[in-house]
């Protein structure tokens, strides 16, 4: 029928598109299967408005692989091409037959979900092949047509004996990528690119064992078609016509090696003011904020695009699981990074509120449910009320606060709950918290001995969440239970008289200072319950909470030296005997094991220093 020249601006356009079209080669087989889509969705959607009269038959589209000859096959039974149409979208680079449908066909009926917007899909192609047919029919009343090009931009054009409606794309693959000849990597990509497309994909075949009785005592295998895909998935369903049981089926399509079920789900269904459709998950996810991420797999129009929904979603809920369908985000050429839009920015924002009210509503509805699974979800929300201020006045109404003793309150529950007396001298409201009921169990216990509520907070990110609880509350501080202020709080209620007259306090302050790094500690003398222990380490909250900011995130405020308050309880019975041992030896070897002995509370007597404290011992029990 015809030679000719492709319309190209560049006569080395080719080799452009293998190096630079594309971040990832194996991009052309989803690009060849979306193309394959949308003349299968332009046949349906003209049959549907009355364009084509008659049956249109089943429509799919068949991928085959033929090692021998070396070539990969695209087969839809789709719109197809005349011959002018091929030289019209296959050879004007720059033109895209899917947008000029879509203009053509915009105000009839509703959108036809065509999936390609560039042009360029069919180029890419050339990434992987020497040479590129197409052998097109159209659903016209005209001969076939056959394209053939060797990736220079010489082609030829010339009728075909094809008699079957459609579109078959043969690439004959080159040397250097002839892993995509392998049964297994084209497996691979179908079921990462296009494992929920529109219409039946058919890649082979498998046996399929029939039962012929309800028993399955008679059966009988059989060799079927191999669809590969989900034409029907889970998100583009109505949530009406799905019950809990659909949504963890789905869930487990998407991550089949994920053995715990999802805490509950969130689905996302709006056509206006823009496309958005979805479902996320949340799962159990643990205190590690690094391994959550790049889980929610983001689609257009059931094709897949990428899992780094940076942009789209916030950064808190990329901890989440699931799927995102959205036609109005838009994309590159290789679709398959993120650009700058308005209509992303509201997107963004509606998924925000919609994780917002559904988490209103369990707290709401079902509170006793919400309480048993916040350890599983704390995280999501605590990291979202730090870094989203939308967010953070929604979630004050559901935001709960666990106690040591496994009982969650919110915060007017809280407030109620705290004594008055809980205040410093400035009147702020203090609210003491632990991280590890473990390390810091001899705080708590002295703490709630004096009546007072101890939460327990303890994700990696909680002390960044603080000031901001501080900054939004007004006269709120909060106190880790074992820093020095809360000793000051105990001591102003409890007006403890010391069983020490100023003389021996003059004495007693010297003779530890002699024994523990001034640069390291600052030793405080207080007249507690007998009861309580000799030696209390306490570090400053303000100090502590600075290391606990810079270990997850603010590297740039500099290092901040160790320090803590030594709290010598003076009506400890130990601290009368070290004031009255006459040896200085055996005085220091006493305030250095009670001094050990409160280090090893917090978990900060290490290396040499334990050593020591264990021979120390072992003499001392001699």
């Amino acid at each position: 029928m015809g030679k000719g020249k492709i319309n190209v601006s560049v006569e080395n356009i080719f080799p452009l598109i293998k190096k630079f079209l594309y971040s990832d080669q194996e991009i052309f087989l989803r690009e060849l299967v979306s193309n394959a889509t949308d003349a299968l969705t332009k046949l349906s959607h003209m049959s549907s408005i009355g364009e084509i009269k008659g049956d249109i038959g089943n429509l799919g589209l068949e991928i085959k692989v033929n090692k021998k000859e070396k070539t990969l096959h695209i087969i839809d039974n789709g719109v197809g091409m005349t011959s002018e149409e091929v030289k019209k979208y296959i050879n004007d680079v720059a033109f895209s037959g899917a947008e000029e449908f879509l203009e053509k066909y915009k105000d009839k009926k509703e959108d036809a979900g065509i999936i390609g917007h560039f042009g360029l899909g069919f180029y890419s192609s050339f990434m992987v092949a020497d040479k590129v047919e197409i052998i097109t029919k159209s659903y016209k009343d005209e001969s076939a047509a056959h394209w053939i090009c060797d990736g220079s931009p010489e082609y030829s054009l010339k009728k075909s004996q094809k008699e079957e409606r459609g579109t078959e794309i043969i690439l004959h693959i080159s040397k250097d990528s002839k892993d995509y000849l392998e049964e297994s990597k084209i497996t691979e990509l179908l079921n990462k690119y296009n494992k929920f497309m529109p219409f039946p994909i058919k890649f082979g075949t498998k046996e399929e064992t029939i039962n012929k009785d309800e028993k399955g005592e008679k059966s009988e295998t059989k060799t079927v078609d191999n669809i590969i895909n989900i034409t029907n998935p889970a998100w583009t369903k109505t949530p009406s016509d799905l019950k809990d049981e659909d949504y963890k089926n789905f869930y487990k399509e998407l991550y089949p090696f994920q053995f715990d079920e999802p805490l509950f789900h969130i689905h996302l269904n709006v056509d206006y003011p823009f496309n958005l459709t979805g479902i996320l998950y949340f799962p159990k996810i643990s205190n590690d904020l690094n391994i959550q991420k790049d889980r929610i797999q983001l689609y257009q129009n059931q094709v897949f695009v990428t899992d780094n929904v940076e942009g789209i979603v916030p950064e808190f809920l990329a901890l989440l699981k699931g799927v995102i369908d959205s036609p109005d985000i838009p994309l590159n050429v290789s679709r398959s990074y993120l650009q700058s839009d308005t209509s992303v920015k509201k997107i963004t924002n509606y998924i925000t509120r919609k994780v917002a009210d559904k988490l209103n509503s369990i707290f709401k509805n079902d509170r006793k449910s919400l309480e048993e699974k916040w350890n599983d979800i704390k995280v999501v929300i605590e990291y979202g009320m730090l870094t989203e201020d939308k967010f953070y006045d929604k979630a004050e109404e559901f935001n709960l606060y666990p106690t040591v003793d496994e009982k969650y309150l919110t915060y007017p529950e809280l407030e109620k709950k705290i004594k008055k007396s809980q205040t410093d001298k400035d009147g702020n409201l203090i609210i003491l918290y632990a991280q590890n009921k473990d390390d810091q169990h001899s705080y708590i216990k002295n703490a709630k001995e004096k009546g007072y509520e101890v939460l327990l907070l303890d994700s990696p990110i909680i002390s960044h969440l603080i000031q901001k609880f501080e900054s939004k509350k007004e006269k709120v501080k909060f106190t880790r239970v074992d820093s020095d202020a809360l000793e000051n709080l105990i001591n102003k209620e409890d007006n403890k008289v010391s069983k020490l007259n100023d003389e021996e306090k003059e004495k007693l302050k010297p003779m530890i200072e002699d024994v523990v790094s001034e640069e390291k500690y600052t030793v405080q003398l207080e007249p507690m319950d007998s009861n309580s222990l000799p030696f209390m380490l306490a570090q400053p909250e303000f100090m502590r909470r600075m290391k606990d900011m810079q270990q997850t995130g603010g590297g740039a405020m500099g290092s901040f030296p160790e320090m803590y308050t030594l709290i010598v309880n003076t009506n400890h019975e130990l601290i009368g005997k070290i004031l009255n041992t006459r040896t200085e030896n055996k005085r220091k070897r006493l305030i250095k094991q009670s001094i050990d002995l409160a280090k090893l509370s917090q978990s900060t007597l290490k290396g040499e220093e334990l050593t020591e404290f264990i021979k120390r011992s072992i003499d001392l029990i001699k």
